[in-house]
């Protein structure tokens, strides 16, 4: 029905040895940054070679590259042609790493559909996605910042564009039906995180995300009396329904756990494989 992946970043032991524990916690498969040593200007053929050579060796699937524009994504459009640009080259990476998703924020989508904003925010999505699809690879841009309808209608009107549906975003920030937005969602929905979350005090979307933007993971603590991450199940996201909901809209992708901690990781992962297959078996 699922499969479960995970961050192989996140286990905070390089790239390559992340593969390896993500096996050997019983997910099929990895979400890679395409940063740092997996940077598109800087990763080598015998870098990728070698994580080919591993996902396979240890039976793992390439199952997303996560393409950070960083700062306000495609929101300030000087920075667009730049980051286009990486994105382009992160999708040529992931066709070569026979991964077919590559995930990406692209900054606040504004609420209204003629605003010169958001014109020029689905142009540049338009020019990546099409790209995109002549890799045969799409572009799931993820949820958070704008309501579940508001991001549907823009991807409705791009080429290779879909959605990465993260549901603990929109209950910590939005306050988005997290059940609800999978059936508006549909078949847009090319890849899942598995978050989960809590939101103690709304905040304007707009001023949470911007916060993130200019100062990045580290600058969201300072606004922790708002949201907060928790361990799967330890928050709001309603679980059996959320799932149920992803069945019914005909979703049988991943399920990968986007867990953000620094300490005791492998076993906080490791607990959110199990959570997950339990929720699995119940279904």
């Amino acid at each position: 029905m699922f499969k479960i992946g995970t961050f192989a970043d996140w286990f905070g032991v390089g790239l390559i040895e992340g593969i390896k524990q993500s096996q050997l916690l019983g997910a099929q498969g990895v979400q890679v940054y395409a940063w740092e040593e997996l940077s598109p200007d800087k990763a080598t053929p015998s870098f990728l070679n070698e994580i080919i050579t591993t996902a396979k060796a240890y039976h793992q699937e390439i199952v997303a590259l996560c393409g950070e524009l960083g700062g306000h994504g495609l929101e300030v459009r000087t920075d667009n042609k730049a980051k286009i640009d990486y994105l382009k080259q992160t999708v040529a990476m992931a066709n070569y790493l026979e991964c077919r998703v590559v995930t990406t924020h692209i900054g606040v989508i504004p609420e209204d559909g003629s605003s010169d904003e958001y014109k020029y925010m689905q142009e540049a999505c338009n020019i990546i996605g099409e790209y995109a699809a002549s890799k045969a690879v799409g572009i799931a841009i993820e949820t958070g910042p704008e309501r579940i309808v508001t991001l549907k209608q823009f991807v409705n009107g791009c080429v290779g564009v879909g959605i990465n549906y993260d549901p603990a975003n929109l209950v910590m920030v939005t306050r988005d039906d997290e059940v609800a937005g999978v059936y508006a969602a549909g078949s847009s929905i090319l890849h899942t995180h598995a978050k989960d979350g809590i939101c103690y005090s709304e905040i304007a979307p707009k001023v949470a995300y911007d916060i993130f933007a200019d100062g990045g993971i580290e600058a969201l603590s300072s606004i922790t009396n708002y949201f907060e991450e928790k361990p799967l199940g330890a928050g709001e996201v309603r679980w059996s329904e959320y799932l149920k909901a992803l069945v019914d809209v005909g979703y049988d992708g991943y399920l990968t756990i986007e867990r953000e901690v620094k300490e005791n990781a492998t076993k906080d992962i490791g607990n959110a494989i199990i959570f997950l297959q339990e929720q699995i078996a119940k279904l």
